[in-house]
Order: structure tokens, then sequence, then C-alpha cells
């Protein structure tokens, strides 16, 4: 503020002095039964709350902007809060109100950043939550990923700044910590969620000290990656931050994930978000992937499904040890039993955690109670499943007899939400509290005795006993009978037509019975804290039997999903292949009412790539898409929509579909398809599967026409990659005939009554017409339109002499170089329609001549000019 701190109240003194180190978070300052906001924070919390704002007195000479929520409703609020993106600071009061001279001691006893979350309340229980920092070095950047909720802590480097953006877009960051020193991509910079650091956060010596004290080790050896100091420095960064805001060590935080790059296939921004993994283009999880695969048990193992299909490995072991655990449960008819213990495991992955931080609850101990109880169980079900997978997963998921026995003892079967009022701990756990108890709430019982003995012996039939919250305990007698009173009693309140009296036996009671229920709350507060501290030791145990059981939940999930939709066990070899017999696209097929049409595909090392054409509408972006979710699905061990399918290495999914401005990054519909085509081209391998729609589309008819050929051409000829190219290009259909790697086929289509049926068959050849008026039609556009279009279409026909022929393109290909270019012929007319254009300079010729008035000289020379215009 402007104004000298001395010119505030003391208690707005206090709260500057807060608010200064925190100045670009929310300050939820304590008072009493409100959390208050003042003046900019007040300002920005009634704008993104929708409260009231008001004003506190005068500070400073000045009105004090305010607003307040309860403190009892305050999850609520920061969970909103968070949503948008904004970090909260929580000032509690620390200090006792009758002891305070001035105002009450606060302090911040925590900070909630969206990438920070652990409270059930504030997280969407089956996304991960992710806190990512990041550290460059010129090209080489580090990643340091921590999900706070479950203690997962890892590290990866990556080469370029296509791999870094690819890996962001994976993580999909609650939190993004950059270092304000470095240029980082804009894209990151204005992600939502992106916060600078100060660079000494990057500091290599100050990163290493923390980490080896976090993990208590000496070094980083024994976690494989001493060698990568951008990813420790950005880890370094993370811990630091997280510890902060948590103002908590971390205790859950034991081990350091190494993720290397070339252990998984590379899927790039553009390509994700095509495939519609786990968010769709709308930015739901409506109609994805993971919305058709997932029915997992519990929250932890829908994460870690989604985990692994945002990261298909290329280790074949692992992954034929998946499918032999899965083909293990479909033949022991072992799915439906596992499925239904694991439901009673709920998330304690997320439970372990708050354990570890001290902020776990009553129904957190409760479901990790009643998830230990299961897991012998668990165990004798994976006992009979002969694989190697399953005897690792018994391994790991461990019993813990004592502490169900111990938790089946402490805690109440259902109980409340918090413990600050009690009535947690269960009868028989502790016999001081059980006592205290009984005293407080047995007072009733004893009064009324009391009252029995007191008559009896005084001979006092007025007489009552009774409690109030001002006098407390006392014996009341009448007016009448108060002089016959035994000189034991002690007046104590004198009324209008009685007086009433304490004895030193009900003062004893009184001092007992009043202190007894803060005395019960009290102890079974500290029986409470005992329990979790306790737990909290047995950590590491606990969450590598989660893990287990996490793990477990996918696995079965996959077995249910290849029984239920009829997937079938992928064949991984080493040859170059993918072959795919009778191929679904898995969510397609369950949203639509007709039956599925599958289709083969075939590439291998003498035909790399497909040409793709027929109608809009006909199934060819499907077709195309169900090839890499295949391909996706099976590098998670998962079975697959297929009569069968065999399938080679594969390093990268690229898919260059669909079409869209970027209007906030400045981009136009062909900028972005360019961009994205570039980065296929440039970083495509002989083991990548590539799909490619309509490329070129944005740009005028022979520019597109010679981009899309020339980067077939490049596909076909110099990187050799498993291509699907999808085309309304016709002219796209004489590749083939250039590279003996490619083929054409096309998804069938037929006329019936002027309207367009599509049969969704995939046929070798290439389609024989576009459909285009046809599929207009189906589309609603107006009948004097399409009857236009008709007229109009016949008239270019009929100025093409009725053939039905390709746009001249003069193709150069430097044999054995695979240099291509596509050009068309000089003078030749623009492209009208795909199937249906004007003829070529050659048909022209002959049209124009008449064999019968040529001599044999003329004749000749004839097809010596042919030759060279061919």
């Amino acid at each position: 503020m402007s104004q000298a701190a001395a010119q505030h109240t003391p208690m707005m003194q206090q709260y500057f002095r807060i608010k200064a180190e925190f100045p670009d978070t929310l300050l939820f300052y304590r008072m009493g039964d409100f959390y208050e906001l003042f003046y900019s924070d007040a300002k920005r919390a009634a704008q993104l709350l929708d409260i009231t704002l008001t004003a506190r007195g005068h500070s400073g000479g000045e009105p004090i902007p305010m607003a307040g929520i309860p403190y009892h409703a305050a999850d609520n609020y920061i969970a909103r809060l968070v949503k948008q993106g904004v970090s909260v600071a929580i000032a509690e009061q620390i200090g006792d109100p009758a002891l305070a001279k001035g105002p009450v001691e606060r302090k911040v006893v925590r900070i909630i950043t969206p990438g920070t979350l652990t409270d059930e309340a504030f997280l969407d229980e089956r996304s991960d939550n992710l806190l990512v920092a990041l550290c460059s070095d010129k090209q080489r950047h580090g990643l340091a990923v921590l999900e706070i909720s479950s203690g997962r802590f890892s590290v990866l480097e990556v080469d370029g700044d296509d791999a870094l953006l690819a890996e962001v877009e994976r993580l999909r960051p609650a939190e993004l910590l950059l270092n304000e020193e470095h240029s980082q991509l804009p894209a990151l910079r204005e992600r939502s969620g992106a916060k600078l650091l100060a660079p000494w956060h990057f500091e290599s010596d100050t990163a290493l000290r923390l980490l080896t004290q976090q993990l208590k080790t000496r070094d980083l050896r024994g976690f494989g990656c001493e060698h990568m100091t951008v990813a420790i420095r950005a880890a370094g960064a993370l811990l630091h931050y997280a510890q902060e805001t948590q103002r908590n060590s971390l205790p859950h935080i034991r081990s350091l994930q190494v993720e290397q790059p070339d252990d998984a296939i590379i899927i790039d921004p553009a390509s994700r978000r095509n495939l519609e993994i786990d968010i769709n283009q709308k930015g739901d999880s409506q109609h994805t992937l993971a919305w058709i695969m997932d029915k997992t048990a519990t929250a932890m193992g829908s994460r870690l499904l989604k985990r692994w299909l945002n990261r298909p490995l290329r280790e074949r072991k692992l992954l034929q040890q998946r499918q032999g655990l899965i083909a293990r449960m479909i033949s022991g008819y072992a799915t439906e039993a596992i499925h239904s213990n694991l439901k009673q495991v709920g998330d304690i992955e997320r439970i372990l955690s708050r354990v570890a931080l001290g902020s776990a609850r009553p129904r957190d101990l409760a479901r990790l109670r009643d998830a230990l109880a299961v897991v012998p169980d668990i165990r004798a079900q994976l006992n009979e499943l002969d694989s190697d997978l399953a005897r690792g997963l018994l391994e790991r998921a461990v019993e813990f007899p004592h502490w169900v026995e111990r938790l089946n003892k402490a805690i109440i079967e259902n109980p409340p939400v918090i413990i600050r009022d009690g009535g947690v701990i269960a009868e028989g756990y502790d016999a001081e509290l059980d006592e205290l108890r009984a005293l407080s709430e047995n007072a009733g019982d004893y009064l009324v005795k009391l009252e029995e003995q007191e008559k009896a012996r005084t001979g006092i039939s007025t007489l009552k006993v009774g409690y109030n919250r001002v006098h407390g305990y006392y014996i009341e007698i009448s007016k009448a009978q108060a002089d016959d009173a035994p000189v034991d009693y002690i007046r104590r309140q004198t009324l209008k037509n009685a007086e009433r009296f304490i004895t030193p036996e009900l003062k004893t009671f009184e001092d007992k019975a009043l202190s007894a229920k803060s005395r019960a709350l009290s102890r079974e507060k500290a029986l409470y804290d005992e329990l979790v501290q306790a737990l909290a030791e047995e950590l590491i145990e606990l969450q590598v039997c989660a893990a287990a059981l996490s793990e477990l939940d996918v696995l079965s999930n996959l077995a249910e999903r290849a029984e239920t939709l009829r997937f079938v066990q992928p064949q991984l070899v080493e040859e170059d292949v993918v072959d795919i017999r009778q191929g679904r696209h898995p969510v397609v097929e369950n949203l639509i009412v007709d039956p599925f049409v599958a289709n083969d595909t075939h590439l291998d090392g003498n035909t790399t790539m497909q040409i793709i054409t027929g109608p809009n509408m006909g199934g060819k972006s499907t077709y195309m898409r169900q090839v890499a979710v295949i391909t996706l699905l099976a590098h998670i061990g998962s079975y697959v929509p297929a009569q069968s399918c065999t399938l080679g290495p594969i390093d990268r999914i690229f898919t260059r579909m669909g079409s869209s401005d970027d209007v906030a990054g400045g981009r136009s519909t062909f900028m972005v398809e360019m961009t994205e085509t570039a980065n296929i081209l440039h970083n495509a391998t002989a083991q990548s599967l590539v799909l490619m729609d309509e490329v070129g589309r944005g740009t005028s008819t022979f520019d597109g026409l010679s981009l899309a050929w020339a980067s077939a051409a490049h596909l076909a000829s110099k990187i050799r990659a498993f291509t699907l190219f999808a085309t309304h290009y016709f002219e796209m259909t004489g590749l083939p005939e250039q590279f003996g790697n490619a083929c054409n086929v096309h998804l069938k289509a037929t006329e019936h009554d002027e309207r367009i049926i599509f049969l969704h068959a995939v046929e070798q050849g290439p389609a024989s017409q576009s459909y285009g008026l046809q599929v207009a039609q189906l589309a609603g556009v107006p009948a004097n339109v399409i009857s236009d279009a008709k007229a109009q279409l016949k008239q270019l026909e009929q100025a093409a002499g009725h053939h039905v022929a390709v746009a001249p393109v003069v193709v150069a290909v430097e044999k054995g170089k695979g240099k291509t270019a596509a050009q068309p012929e000089k003078g030749s007319p623009l492209q009208n329609d795909l199937f249906a254009v004007m003829a070529s300079a050659v048909e022209e010729k002959l049209a124009g001549t008449n064999p019968d008035d040529l001599t044999p000289r003329q004749a000749l020379e004839l097809i010596y000019q042919l030759k060279k215009m061919l």
C-alpha cells in the first residue's frame, strides 16, 4: 500500500506483513468464523466467486474493501477458485485469544495451488492432477513431474521444442513452473497454470541437495538419473515449490522414476488431439478412447489406464506379459470376481498421500481399513493366475493383518466426515476415552439417582437436581422448605420461589462432567493423530501395495473389455508389418446403431503406403483412425478390436487430419496444416505410422495438389513410413505407378434413386466417382442449388469433351534419388471436379486429329510429338 504501515490498525499491519509474502496469491485471513479478504484480494474474489464486496471500517484513512466466506464452507469456494487457476493462501489463528495482547497471532499454514491439490473435494478422482517444472539448456529440456496426491515423482529429458511440446501435451499439467530468465516457448508461457519462478529455484547444487534429502540418499545414482542435469534442476525447483506450498516435508515422496523417451511410442500434440485418446475435440471426455475402455473398479485404476493410453510402450516383453495375464483372466473366468473385490479397495493411493501429509479424514481411514481387509481375497485370486506378471503383483500386494485388526478396533463402522466433533474412535479402543465419554453421556442418570438419594436423606419432597449453562449443577428447594436444607448444602442462587444449593459431592461431579466432553474430544484427537502417524511409518509398503492393486485393476479392466467388445490378442513381431484383419474402431462401433463394417489393412516392407480415395462421409477418417487406435491399444498390452492383428515395431504415430484455424496463434487453416505436415516429414521414420488426410486442400488446386503429391512421394520414397494417405485429388491415384511400395484403395459407395449410399467397405483400386453433389444433397443443401450445380457440372464435362480424366500433372522423378516435384502443365485449365475434369493436352491433340488424313510420315511425327508431350 502507498500509506506507511504505521497509519494502519495493528490488525491490518499484521495482514500486510503476511500478504507481502504472497503478493500473487489470494489470502484467506481467518477472523473468527470467517475467512476475510481485503483490498485487491477482496475485489478479485468478489468477481470470481460472485460474493458481496463490502467495506470494513477505515485503516490508513481509507475504507477497507472486504469480502468474506464462512470457514465451514471454505472448501467449496476454494475448489471454485482452483478450477479457475487461482492459488489461495490460508492464514489461521495460531495464538490464544485469551492471552493475546493486540491481534491474535496468525500465519499461513497452507498454500493451495492448482498443481498441489490433495483434498478429494478439489480433485477429479479419475484424472491425474500434475505439477510440472521445466528447465532448459539450449535445445535440451528437462521435465520433473509430481502428482502430490499420490506421491508419483518422475523426471525425463527430451531434445528439441517439438518433443517438449509433445510431452507437455501428454502430461497436461495443472500447474507448469517455468524459469523466468529463459525465453520459453510462447505456447508454454501462455498456458493455463503457467507460473514463472526466479532463476535461483533451478540452481544445480540446491536441487541435488533437496532431492537427496527428500529421498534420503547420498546421490541419485540408484535412480539412474545422475547424468540428467537439466531434469535434476527442474526436479529441485518443483520439490522446493511443493514443500513451500504444503508447509510440509512431503514424506510420501520416497522414490524418483526416470522416463526415457525411447521407451514409448511418441505422439505429437496434433496427433494426440486427432486421436481423441481421453479428451475429445470439444475438450471433454465423452466419446473418447478412454471413455470406451475405462470400466475400472477404482479411481486410481482409471488414472493409471489413462496414463497407459497416453504413453503406449515399445517394450515387447512387458506388453506380452500383460497380454498373458489378460489371457489367463479370460480363460479362468476370473475377471468379474477380481473386479468385484477391487471395487471395495477404493482410492487408497490418494488416501495414503493424505495420511503422509497429516490431512487424512476419518472416512479415509475407514476406506483404508475396508481395502486392506479384501487384500487376502485378491491375493488368492492372483495366486490362481499362472503368469509371471501375476506373481510380480502378488509379491507387491502384501497383506496388512495388523492394520486391519487395529483399524477395525479403533474406527467405528461409519465415522463422521471430520474428527473435530468426535464420535470417530470406537468404544473399547481406549479405556480413558471410554471413561470420559461415560462421564459426559451418563450425567442424566447420575442426577436422577442423586435426586432420589437426597430426597430420602433430607425428607424434602420439593427437592430437585438440575443443570443450566450459566450456573452449572444445583439442588433446588422451594422457599417454604429451604430452611430445612442440611448443613452441607451451600447456597448457590436465590430465586423468587426457590433456593438453589450445591454440595461438595455435586461440585466434584460438576468439575468432572463439565470438562469430560472437552477432555474426551482432546483424547480422541490425540488417539486419531497417533493412528495416522503410525500408518505413515509404514507408508512405503502401503504405497507399493496400492500401486499393485491399481495395475491389477487396469489389467482386469482390459480383460473385461476384451470379452465384452470382442477384442483379440495382437501378435507383436520383429518384422516390418501392419496386418489387421477385420479391424474396427471401438468408439464408433459403440455409438452407431447399424453394424460396424470391419476392414482389412495390410502394410509391409513391400507396400508401405495406401492412397485412399472415396466420397466425404464414406468412412476414410474412421478407417484411418481405427488403424492408429488398434496400434495404440496393442502397445499398452491390451487386446484389440479385430479378427486378427500382427504388428511390427512402431516408434511414432503421426496424424494430419481435420482442419481448423489457430486464431490465437495467428495461423490460418492452411498454415496449421502445413506445420503439421512439416513435423511429420521431418520426424517420421521407417517404423512410424503416418495418417494424412486431405493434405493441400487449404490452398489453390494446383498448389495443393503439388504439395500433396510431393509429401506423399517423400514419405513413399525417402522415409518409407507406414502411411495411410487419404485424398480427394484423383491425380494422387497415379502415385503407385511411380512408386511400387504404394497402392490404391477406396471406400465403396453407390447411388440409389439419385441418393448416395455409403458402404464403408475398403476395396482395392481408386474410387471412380466423388459423389460430391450427392453428399451435398444429403447434408441438406437446397434442391435448387443442387439442380444448378448439376447443370454447371454438365457444362464443365461437355467443355472437357466428356472425358473423365485428370488435370495434367507433370511428375519428374529422379530415379534412385527419390526427388519428386509435381507441376501442372503450363496453360492447363483449373481443376473443376476431382473425378470429372478438363482433358489433358495429349487427349486434346488426339481428339483434333483424323487418322485417315495423315500420311505415314505425318503419323510417325505425331507419335514423336505425343511422346515428347508425355
